[in-house]
């Protein structure tokens, strides 16, 4: 399969799936990107169209380099902890058109460990 068709037919799921969840104020949306270097999750309310909690690889914060699975895991409790500073306890996963396996299952995982309930 070659590279432009997987991008298109991610597109067409993630389209999919955003008609289906949207964040709100009380719960907003946790949306995660992997690129090929790095891993990058965002707690977004749709609403007001604001972010509201970010992390990625290229935080200074993180150790973690590459888009890997440790490297999910470990912007998943980042990103968790700074939804929980920000009060927010519940949250919306959107996995962007990517496979709940691998490194969005680590990254979604790691969350829920750090404390946001999906």
């Amino acid at each position: 399969m070659s590279l432009h068709i997987r991008k298109q037919a991610r597109a067409k799921v993630r389209v999919r799936i955003r008609k289906k969840i949207a964040g709100t104020a009380e719960r907003p949306r946790l949306a995660v990107h992997f690129s090929n270097q790095n891993v990058y999750a965002q707690v977004i309310d749709d609403a007001s169209g604001r972010t509201l909690a970010a992390a990625s690889t290229l935080d200074k914060g993180i150790s973690a380099k590459g888009a890997n699975q440790a490297a999910a895991a470990k912007v998943g409790e980042t990103v968790a902890k700074k939804a929980k500073a920000a009060g927010l306890d519940a949250v919306v996963f959107d996995r962007g058109g990517f496979q709940y396996h691998g490194k969005v299952k680590a990254l979604a995982d790691a969350a829920r460990e750090a404390g946001l309930n999906f």
